[in-house]
């Protein structure tokens, strides 16, 4: 986690970026913003880092690998080796993202290059840098005191708690592609993509939090897809698996498939040998890290719970969660092949 409580700006480049499939133009400013007042870098230091405080890690790549053939990466590296340079190296940032984000619906904006000094990583005191990309505008109220009365007047501008697209790249790890962390507030059309994929050409960081995300997330699609087509699996029994494997992930402090396998499917076989070829498929098929043994991540866990639902719809009549013991829970049918649940329970609250 970055720790922010004494970081600085040190320098900020503003430019504007159109849509050159649209016609539109890239405007460069010729130099770097003036000093600001303290008040406005306090706002500046708000918009540009508080969605990057639980972020996940990245690093620049290219391809084959190369992170040193990414443009980004060129420039972030002149950037902390030679800060003098920053503002020519914000216009090469900004002419890259012009030339980069092409799909005639990505909307223009107003793009930040910022250089931060005293952020704090493990402990110690690193410089960063940050690409920020405002591109929704919203209207605002300006109340002024005139005479004896008041007026009220529009403007139209950024939120400073809404950053569209943000980049932070960490002066550290740079044979890897340095440590980067990533915002994207993205809509669902195909030009979505453009500020991950095309413009800054990042890869999940080799750490725990990815391999404990990569693992939940391949235990929640080997559950609810993969074991049906193999054996008769009731949505109970789904639920119950996904909640031991949940469980698992909140009481341990180190992933070992082995001890995971036994404790979430006990001593079926079957499904031990089931998971174990669909977690070497998966891996093969995405080219994954899928590690057998890592220590678990707990930011990872909080993030992957939300999508391991536990609630059971029948019908449209009933919705029953079921959060642990699925002993306490009996399927049925009658006669006249209605079918049931009948639940059992201590205390009623």
């Amino acid at each position: 986690m970055i720790d922010f409580s004494l970081v600085s700006l040190a320098e900020v480049s503003v430019h504007q970026i159109g849509n050159k499939t649209n016609g539109e133009s890239l405007i460069v400013s010729k130099e770097p913003l003036a000093e600001k007042d303290e008040k406005l870098e306090e706002l500046l230091l708000q918009y540009f880092l508080k969605p990057f405080h639980n972020p996940e890690y990245y690093h620049l790549t290219f391809s084959n690998d190369d992170h040193a053939l990414n443009p980004i990466y060129h420039y972030a590296e002149q950037c902390f080796e030679h800060p003098e340079s920053f503002h020519i190296q914000s216009i090469h940032l900004a002419k890259h993202l012009f030339e980069t984000a092409l799909h005639p619906n990505i909307k223009p904006g107003d793009f930040y290059v910022a250089r931060f000094k005293d952020l704090q990583w493990e402990g110690n005191l690193v410089e960063g840098m940050g690409l920020f990309k405002a591109e929704t505008k919203d209207h605002f109220i300006k109340m002024k005191r005139q005479g004896s009365g008041f007026d009220v007047q529009y403007d139209l501008g950024t939120s400073v708690d809404k950053l569209d697209k943000g980049c932070l790249i960490l002066n550290i790890e740079s044979e890897k592609g340095f440590k980067v962390c990533v915002v994207d507030k993205v809509n669902k059309g195909a030009e979505a993509q453009y500020w991950k994929d095309q413009y800054l050409k990042i890869k999940p960081c080799s750490d725990n939090f990815h391999f404990t995300e990569n693992l939940l997330t391949l235990t929640k699609d080997f559950v609810t897809k993969q074991l049906t087509e193999e054996y008769e699996v009731s949505k109970a029994d789904q639920i119950d698996l996904l909640n031991k494997s949940v469980s698992y992930f909140k009481d341990n402090e180190r992933f070992d498939q082995k001890e995971f396998s036994q404790s979430v499917f006990g001593d079926h076989e079957g499904l031990i040998t089931s998971f174990k070829d669909f977690k070497e498929q998966t891996q093969k098929e995405y080219e994954i890290e899928l590690l057998d043994n890592f220590d678990i991540s707990d930011q990872a866990v909080k993030k992957q719970a939300k999508i391991f639902k536990s609630v059971l719809k029948l019908d449209k009549n009933f919705h029953i969660y079921i959060h642990g013991n699925k002993n306490m829970i009996e399927k049925g049918v009658e006669p006249d092949g209605r079918k049931y649940y009948k639940i059992y329970y201590t205390e009623e609250n």
